[in-house]
């Protein structure tokens, strides 16, 4: 046995198309190698092109998921990074709307540092004091400062809420093979040439050219899905039926906000549809409140930009496996309160339609379903936590 790097990331290089094309039929050379590796790699460069070309034509495209490049992608917008997020074979690094404070458009400025204000000082209200018991002044004041920090980042959480999916917010690092990013590119391209012009879709498409312009060199014509009719996975084409089983699929509504949180759990499938007329997430801090109504008024004046507090019918489809592997991610104190939430309503969805049907999958989940994740067996959290396993589902922000 024996292991050699053929290569790897180097900081503020840039590979070139060329080059992850003859890396590729290299690659495609070692699945008919009569020989060994060294030969491989001596070859004359214009055979290992050739069989790169051969296999693009041919429509074996893997060899060309070798090559990755790592992208930082700056001031995009936030539905940008949901079109990529969707399409599973890629590592991702972006800004969080959760912990940061986002700079959003002008139009959507005052709303959001006005409900930053509001939010802070509700969740001021019912955030657990500290205890000052046995600590020693400096230790109080640290203590302090840092669940006022909290309640910022939480109130920052709930804002951005009114941030549009279409301001250029936004800044990842994206790493992706070449395959992956050629076919984007293209199901980006068909898009707009195909999609139906909704407002949305109006808004979206000047978005997607943008894009598919800049990245440009990195579409290559041979290596599409055209022969596999495949397009963009994140816009459902039709209704689905409930199934709840060893393989389940659920349609609910959430926000954008709460799908882009779902979509990193690469091993469940995702896709959105929207509603007949604008609906809008309320958080539980407010909701029922005085300011609920003022709230619904400032968001839904932003209707037309689509904002990420908008609710979208989202379709999730999966294992019970790997169900249960999201439910160890968003059944917890410090995940994002929406799909925390919306996780554990699942959850009873899924045992109240296998309960004396599908005894193996009922009798699996009922294991998880009694609350927090520090209820699993087994499971040990290394993090402190202000709500413990008794509350950190019964939340409000």
């Amino acid at each position: 046995m024996n292991l050699k790097v053929l290569g790897s990331t180097k900081v503020g290089y840039e590979l070139p198309v060329e080059e992850a094309i003859k890396f590729s039929g290299m690659e495609a050379g070692m699945c008919y190698m009569p020989d060994n590796l060294e030969t491989l790699l001596s070859e004359n460069e214009e055979k290992t092109i050739k069989r790169a070309k051969m296999t693009m034509g041919s429509g074996h495209h893997s060899v060309f998921d070798h090559p990755k490049y790592n992208f930082a992608l700056e001031e995009i917008p936030k539905i940008l990074a949901i079109i990529l997020n969707n399409e599973k074979v890629y590592d991702t690094s972006e800004k969080s709307a959760r912990y940061t404070k986002m700079k959003p458009s002008k139009e959507e400025e005052t709303l959001y540092e006005k409900w930053i204000e509001l939010y802070s000082k509700e969740i001021e209200k019912v955030y657990p004091k500290v205890k000052e018991d046995g600590k020693t002044n400096e230790e109080i004041e640290k203590a302090n400062k840092a669940r006022n920090t909290a309640i910022r980042k939480k109130a920052q959480e709930n804002a951005r809420y009114l941030i549009s999916v279409f301001t250029p917010a936004t800044t990842m690092g994206h790493t992706i093979d070449l395959r992956q990013f050629s076919y984007i590119l293209h199901w980006m391209d068909d898009f707009v040439e195909t999609a139906e012009n909704t407002e949305f879709n109006k808004m979206l498409k000047p978005v997607l050219t943008d894009f598919t312009k800049m990245c440009e060199k990195y579409k290559i014509e041979e290596v599409n899905t055209n022969v596999k009719k495949r397009k963009l996975s994140l816009f459902a084409t039709e209704e689905r039926q409930e199934e709840w089983g060893e393989n389940y699929c659920t349609t609910y509504v959430a926000t954008f906000s709460e799908f882009a949180q779902a979509q990193r759990h690469r091993t469940i499938s995702y896709e959105i549809s929207f509603l007949p007329e604008p609906q809008f997430f309320v958080p539980p801090i407010i909701k029922g409140t005085n300011l609920e109504q003022e709230w619904i008024k400032d968001i839904s004046s932003l209707a037309h930009r689509f904002p990420q507090g908008m609710l979208i019918k989202i379709n999730e489809r999966g294992t019970v496996e790997n169900f249960v592997l999201k439910c160890y991610e968003r059944l917890c104190g410090e995940a994002q309160l929406e799909i925390a939430m919306q996780t554990y309503d699942t959850l009873q969805k899924y045992l109240e339609n296998t309960k004396g049907v599908k005894p193996r999958v009922y009798n699996y989940l009922k294991d998880y379903a009694k609350g927090a994740r520090c209820t699993f067996a087994g499971f040990k959290c290394s993090k402190p936590c202000i709500w413990g396993a008794k509350n950190a589902l019964d939340r409000v922000f």
